[in-house]
């Protein structure tokens, strides 16, 4: 076995591990500033963290100055909370408890189901560059057929219309279509969209590892 089949054996079986807990997450934080709290269904608090998983029920406190994003998986709802805030994460959207209200936008369908993966990519992305080793070679993209180039020309359609209505400082534009991208190994394509992230969010450091892994495969 090579080791990108490793790192794909890899994140394979993080998702079946991972399969009965993922049916009650609702949601995804796609951007984070500042120092959060988060308290789960278990009661402790912990600082919550860029791009992990949001549970019905989960509470978040944001002191002012803080900023959160949270993707609904169910409905393609993003909310964006401003602290002094807090609130409780639903089904579909959240409960406001107390402070600022959310900022509301409905991200175009299949959106959401894609900013999903990003926790995934992030790791295969780690994976890929475990001790400063770079994966290289193997895992070409193929010939796209008509069917896959489609995919691919429509989430480009539906990037262009997210970046054009999006603040300047959200990449969930440029998470959404580097998952298309990377359904179909398109490294190069993806360097730009990488390169996109950074402009925007330089200190981000997801942003920075998937830029670094794409950069080792092409």
């Amino acid at each position: 076995m090579n080791i990108l089949q490793s790192i794909s054996a890899a994140a394979l079986l993080g998702v079946a591990l991972g399969a009965s807990a993922q049916s009650s997450d609702v949601g995804l934080i796609n951007q984070l500033s500042g120092e959060v709290a988060y308290t789960g269904q278990g009661g402790a608090q912990s600082k919550a963290q860029a791009f992990m998983k949001v549970r019905q029920g989960d509470r978040f406190t944001l002191p002012a100055g803080a900023q959160l994003r949270l993707v609904y998986f169910n409905g393609s709802r993003q909310e964006t909370w401003k602290g002094p805030s807090s609130f409780k994460a639903g089904a579909q959207q959240s409960e406001a408890v107390s402070g600022q209200l959310a900022e509301a936008a409905q991200l175009p369908s299949g959106v959401a189901q894609k900013i999903a993966q990003v926790p995934n990519l992030v790791q295969i992305a780690k994976l890929g560059r475990s001790g400063g080793i770079a994966v290289r070679g193997g895992g070409k993209p193929g010939r796209l057929s008509s069917e896959q180039q489609a995919e691919v020309s429509q989430a480009k359609a539906t990037y262009a219309q997210m970046r054009q209505k999006a603040p300047a400082e959200d990449i969930t534009p440029e998470l959404y279509f580097y998952s298309v991208l990377q359904d179909h190994l398109l490294y190069n394509e993806m360097k730009s969209v990488t390169d996109e992230m950074l402009k925007r969010q330089p200190n981000n450091p997801e942003a920075q590892e998937l830029a670094a892994y794409v950069k080792s495969r092409i």
